[in-house]
């Protein structure tokens, strides 16, 4: 379909970033909060992540607090135009859907 990023139109992934563009543009998000908000093993979340680090969607930034490892996650602008052109595609889809 024309319009849809193949990487966000994954439904995971889509709720990855949906999830992250709902930050403010300042904020990161930890990966067990992502983890337990969309109910996704660390690994499952892991490959997605992956995936849209790949296409440069998110930045992924590894560190110690104390002695515990965190990982926060946030959009990059490519991921956020990505995200948003995305999302206009489906709109046309359904307003054209509702049109017939």
């Amino acid at each position: 379909m024309e319009g849809l990023d193949k990487v966000i139109h994954q439904p995971n992934r889509l709720r990855i970033m949906a999830a992250l563009l709902a930050l403010d543009p300042d904020e990161r998000a930890e990966f067990t909060f992502l983890c337990d908000l969309l109910e996704l093993t660390d690994g499952n979340l892991g490959a997605h992540l992956q995936r849209l680090q790949d296409a440069r969607y998110v930045m992924i930034e590894k560190k110690f607090v104390g002695r515990k490892p965190r990982t926060y996650i946030w959009p990059t602008a490519r991921g956020r135009a990505a995200f948003e052109a995305h999302v206009e595609a489906l709109r046309r889809i359904i307003a054209g859907a509702s049109e017939d």
